[in-house]
């Protein structure tokens, strides 16, 4: 997988990788590098009006040929249901897969507990 030179990536796996938050723009130059899918975890309008709206990427992402899934988490707690969320994402989604959020911390945190939670 090339690596998207404006995006910082940080893998997981060899199929997930997390970033911090991703303008539109950006979802025609993760497909470039060969993901198949997004998922943004962090709730539309949280760090102000500037930033990107979920429908703006999700239109974006689409448009790039992506799958884009919006499963907004806080920033502070993630629960055992959004980890169940996560997980759940992470087996339906092709991959390899990106995720973000403001630093890529909420995300990684999801991922590490979505693989924690018992498989149903």
């Amino acid at each position: 997988m090339s690596t998207p030179t404006e995006i910082q990536l940080r893998p997981l796996t060899d199929d997930v990788y997390v970033a911090p938050q991703l303008p539109p723009e950006a979802m025609a130059e993760v497909a470039r590098a060969g993901f198949r899918s997004v998922i943004n975890n962090r709730p539309d309008f949280e760090g102000g009006p500037d930033q990107p709206t979920s429908s703006a990427i999700e239109a974006a992402a689409h448009a790039a040929g992506l799958e884009y899934r919006h499963l907004p988490v806080a920033p502070g707690y993630q629960s055992p249901e959004e980890a169940a969320a996560f997980a759940r994402l992470l087996q339906e989604l092709p991959k390899p897969l990106l995720a973000f959020c403001r630093t890529g911390m909420r995300s990684t945190k999801l991922f590490v507990m979505a693989q924690q939670a018992p498989q149903a």
